[in-house]
């Protein structure tokens, strides 16, 4: 048995070291196509291209990898190589160890220049004025809805949505201790309390406190420090504070995501199949009426699919007034989105255009 152990480990030394070699030859192709891209002050972070290269991986796939571990494994390829060509500076809604953290490393690897900062206005704030390229901000929560920060924040600013990323939260339990029963305080977030509240019910008593603190990350650091403790956090959290898991995915349900966007000031998303759009649509109080009702008879007439319409108060004047946030499938450089856009330009933002995980 040791025999053919052995064995079967040097054949997968041997298969480790081919894959080194290709992805070696992979970098020298990047560092030519680095050069080009500095040469016309082009952009590194291609989230379409990055795309069509997965749909081409899974429908050539025969063998033993998932989809889900084929995307694992080659966007953190992509992430190594976009720093090789240019490294990018990444802000995200901080702490560092949060569910945007996470999103952001899901995208851009772990070797990216990140800022973590402390409310969402701040990241769109460090984009607007290029302080980072990029910025990554929830948008919205399957159990919670939207982040209406977020939503504000488009409506203000001047950048564009390039890319958004659908994240699956998982929380853990995590702790310095390996006996439930030692544990009087369990430090969290409270929406990780809400949307942990079965796993908490069957495994702890009243005697328990439950702690709500500013963030999961703030949670883990806490219960990293104090014996008799615990917190419910991300996984990326517990890693950074190297506090042991004791229990994972405890949320209530096995659905529960989160969509990010990824923002930018100067990029935008290449036109390709598979898209969505987003825009704000703010219709005067003086304008016609069944503004509205025209602006989304042009999608239909179109035959466009609208996927979202969602309304928000505009806070201006003494009136109820609401402007309008709407995505649909489709670019906005096809001809038929165009069309609607230009009719309807006094009254419509585009907020960007890229590719549809959702």
């Amino acid at each position: 048995m040791n025999e053919h152990l052995n064995d079967l480990r040097n054949r997968i030394d041997s298969i480790d070291n081919q894959m080194l070699e290709l992805l070696n030859k992979r970098m020298e192709v990047i560092k030519e196509v680095g050069k080009l891209k500095r040469i016309n002050n082009a952009i590194i972070y291609r989230p379409e291209r990055e795309k069509s290269i997965l749909d081409r991986l899974n429908y050539l796939n025969q063998g033993l990898l998932t989809a889900p571990a084929i995307e694992a494994i080659f966007l953190e390829i992509f992430a190594v190589s976009r720093n090789y060509e240019l490294p990018e500076r990444i802000a995200y809604l901080g702490p560092e160890g949060s569910f945007s953290h996470q999103a952001a490393e899901s995208r851009f690897g772990s070797l990216s220049d990140y800022i973590a900062l402390s409310n969402i206005k701040s990241v769109f704030e460090s984009v607007a004025t290029q302080r980072a390229r990029f910025g990554i901000v929830p948008i919205e929560n399957n159990q919670e809805g939207s982040v209406k920060e977020t939503i504000d924040m488009l409506r203000a600013s001047d950048v564009k949505i390039v890319a958004e990323i659908p994240l699956n939260i998982h929380f853990t339990f995590a702790s310095m201790e390996d006996r439930l029963r030692r544990i009087k305080k369990i430090y969290s977030k409270d929406i990780a309390f809400r949307q942990c509240q079965k796993f908490i019910s069957e495994y702890f008593n009243d005697d328990v406190q439950l702690i709500p603190v500013e963030s999961t990350s703030q949670a883990a650091k806490l219960a990293s420090e104090e014996a008799g403790s615990a917190a419910i956090c991300s996984e990326i959290a517990a890693k950074l504070y190297q506090l042991p898991l004791l229990f994972e995915n405890i949320e209530d349900s096995s659905h529960n995501r989160t969509r990010f966007l990824i923002i930018s000031k100067s990029f935008e998303t290449q036109y390709s199949s598979g898209c969505k759009t987003s825009l704000i649509a703010q219709i005067p109080d003086d304008t016609e009426a069944g503004s509205l009702a025209k602006l989304l008879e042009d999608f239909g007439k179109a035959k466009i699919n609208l996927t979202k319409i969602e309304s928000h108060p505009a806070k201006e004047g003494e009136r109820f007034a609401y402007w309008f946030l709407i995505d649909f499938d489709g670019h906005s450089q096809d001809e038929k989105v165009s069309a609607i856009l230009e009719k309807n330009k006094e009254f419509v933002k585009l907020l960007g255009s890229y590719v549809k995980l959702v």
